[in-house]
């Protein structure tokens, strides 16, 4: 009886023992039908998002599990540094794999180090351009000719008069002058000196011929 009594306990534990080594070899074994590697090609960027395409070794088939890998960039004078990031599977694909992170504009040489499902290793250089900001709102341009703003002949407020010809509102053509012209008063004087003049030379004239005759007259006596 006793034997009995510790005969089920200890076939219950070796079957479990069993089950996890046939799940540790199974990993392997489903790993090995692949290649024992992963292939990694770094593709380039997107908008600053590394990207690489990542496929087993071995058949080039893709990874369904998931991806632990670390990516690492450099300026090419090594003065600048950006991650370790991690690998994001790419919406839509099967092999694509990118990073959330975005590098900057520059020269930057890649690396990529894949640890799980298997290693696998990948680096290249790469450009990431500057992008240039959204053009603002567009200026209004200058009024072409023959617009409204032209065409109503709006004046300068140094001008004499519009486009049509009429004087500007609150400016006043200059008085034509004359370099012949002559003051009124002037005029009128000139002419009473003469005519007093005149009559000055007909009284004059008038009484010396009445001495001359009174003068014959009395010699005539």
């Amino acid at each position: 009886m006793r034997t009995r009594r510790h005969a089920l306990p200890v076939r219950t534990g070796l079957g479990i023992l069993f089950l996890f080594l046939g799940q540790a070899l199974a990993l392997p074994t489903a790993a090995h039908a692949h290649g024992d590697t992963v292939k990694v090609v770094v593709t380039g960027q997107r908008e600053g998002h590394v990207t690489t395409e990542i496929t087993w070794e071995n058949d080039g088939d893709a990874i369904e599990e998931a991806v632990a890998a670390t990516v690492n960039s450099t300026s090419p004078d090594g003065s600048r540094t950006m991650g370790p990031w991690r690998l994001v599977r790419d919406a839509g694909t099967r092999t694509g794999w990118s990073t959330a992170e975005v590098l900057p504009p520059g020269t930057w040489k890649v690396t990529v180090d894949v640890g799980f499902p298997s290693l696998g290793h990948g680096e290249k250089e790469i450009a990431v351009p500057v992008v240039d900001p959204a053009p603002s709102a567009a200026t209004p341009s200058a009024a072409a000719p023959g617009s409204p703003s032209t065409a109503s002949g709006a004046a300068s407020p140094g001008n004499a008069s519009t486009a049509s010809g009429a004087p500007v509102s609150g400016t006043s053509p200059s008085p034509a002058s004359s370099p012949s012209a002559t003051p009124a008063g002037e005029g009128d004087d000139t002419t009473m000196w003469w005519t007093t003049a005149g009559v000055a030379v007909i009284a004059l004239a008038g009484a010396a011929a009445g001495v001359l005759l009174r003068r014959a007259r009395a010699r005539r006596l």
